[in-house]
């Protein structure tokens, strides 16, 4: 990245952990060789960091037409890479956003992270990192005031089923490794998705440090084992899809362009009170503390609009569900 110096750095970087094994370079790097790591479970070893001010996301909306393709940042500052002075990764917060349906309101999306490895290396502005994650929908306050899910919530609080009301309740999206459902773990590398071209518009070469790159095969929800929760995260999905474009999808692949802030210093408590406050706080009404994303829009810029019969789906579908789970619910 040519249009950000070095001028504001913090001194302390003395790396030399990338070049500590062979096999961690590029052209390919191999990090198999470290294990995977709980995301908050090293925070006190964090020395420096690099903020993602843009994560552009991209998709197909319709899988398999690439003229379907749309791109949209998520809520900027959410993300960071956080590593020590040598450059070794011990921690990776992901980003959220807000998708709206109109029969059940606004729901939250969070990418998060489950397990990482990895590495960065200031002097070249690289780095490599392997992640696992896990896609969570839940529902935003404003959605409670909504008829049909204030309904359904009581019906699932009579029945002591657990509701996608919060964080900790959310429906659970399954990952993996683009074209190998068997990889739970997937590549996060230097550079651009080269997969698709990317607009100008998502595209931050004058402003950003760095710029690395993940893609991301969507796979099946995880199942609680109870079918009229399961048959009921289902239906919030197909509508969220509805809604989003397909941005989980099954067999769908997610990928983002991380545009970085040159590195700074890490705060330890402020990064456990970041990461805190995004997992317990954020929801698509009141939106990021640090500023909004965008809205979806294809490659000319035009804005993505869903499909005009979607309240009609919506509406089919919550039918069909309160016709065949109405009387367990209420027994």
């Amino acid at each position: 990245m040519s249009g950000v110096q070095n001028s504001d750095i913090p001194p302390g970087w003395v790396g030399g952990f990338a070049e500590s094994n062979p096999a961690f370079a590029y052209p390919n790097p191999d990090l198999s060789s470290l294990p995977m790591l709980d995301n908050m479970a090293n925070i006190d070893l964090l020395q420096r960091q690099q903020a993602v001010k843009w994560p552009e996301f991209s998709w197909e909306t319709v899988p398999g037409t690439p003229s379907s393709r749309c791109f949209q940042m998520f809520a900027p500052d959410i993300s960071r890479l956080g590593y020590t002075d040598a450059g070794r990764v011990y921690s990776i917060i992901c980003p959220q956003q807000g998708a709206c349906s109109p029969s059940f309101g606004c729901l939250n999306v969070e990418v998060t992270v489950t397990g990482q490895r990895g590495w960065a290396n200031e002097t070249n502005r690289e780095m490599a990192a392997d992640m696992t994650v896990e896609g969570k929908i839940w529902f935003s306050p404003s959605a409670k005031q909504n008829a049909i899910v204030k309904f359904l919530w009581t019906l699932f609080a009579g029945s002591g089923l657990p509701f996608p009301a919060d964080k900790a309740h959310a429906i659970r999206v399954t990952t993996h490794k683009r074209q190998d459902p068997t990889q739970p773990i997937f590549p996060v590398r230097r550079g651009e998705s080269t997969l698709f071209k990317s607009p100008d518009f998502a595209r931050h070469t004058d402003v950003a440090w760095t710029v690395a790159n993940i893609d991301v095969e969507i796979g099946p929800i995880i199942k609680t084992g109870n079918k009229v929760v399961d048959d009921f995260n289902q239906l919030i999905m197909d509508v969220f899809n509805l809604a989003s474009g397909n941005l989980l999808l099954s067999g769908n692949v997610l990928s983002w362009n991380v545009w970085f802030e040159s590195p700074h210093l890490v705060d330890r408590t402020e990064w456990r009170e970041h990461a805190e406050k995004w997992r317990e706080s954020i929801d698509a009404d009141h939106g990021s503390p640090d500023g909004e994303g965008t809205s979806p829009r294809y490659f000319d810029g035009t804005p993505f609009k869903p499909v005009d019969a979607l309240i009609e789906e919506e509406i089919k579908k919550i039918i069909d569900y309160l016709k065949n789970h109405f009387g367990k619910l209420a027994a």
